[in-house]
């Protein structure tokens, strides 16, 4: 694995572990509130397309990235519609 692919899984390790704590309190808390369902939405839709980008190019940080990422917004997104 070259450095640069090395690069890409530390920065994708850490911008897809930001989106942790949001849904492990929306979790707990049951407070969806303030969760724009607009944004998540359109979020999900721009890392579906990274994630389409990432397998085209065989890029494995890409794919992680985007692939727990969406995990994480599909969360999200199913949190704000349990806990309207």
């Amino acid at each position: 694995m070259d450095t640069i692919e090395i690069i890409g899984l530390v920065a994708a390790s850490l911008t897809t572990s930001a989106f942790v704590p949001q849904v492990y309190k929306t979790w707990k808390t049951k407070s969806t509130r303030d969760i724009s369902f607009t944004m998540y939405g359109a979020f999900l839709v721009g890392t579906i397309l990274w994630l389409y980008y990432g397998i085209r190019h065989e890029s494995l940080a890409i794919i992680l990235a985007n692939a727990i990422t969406g995990i994480l917004v599909v969360c999200m997104l199913l949190l704000k519609l349990r806990h309207k």
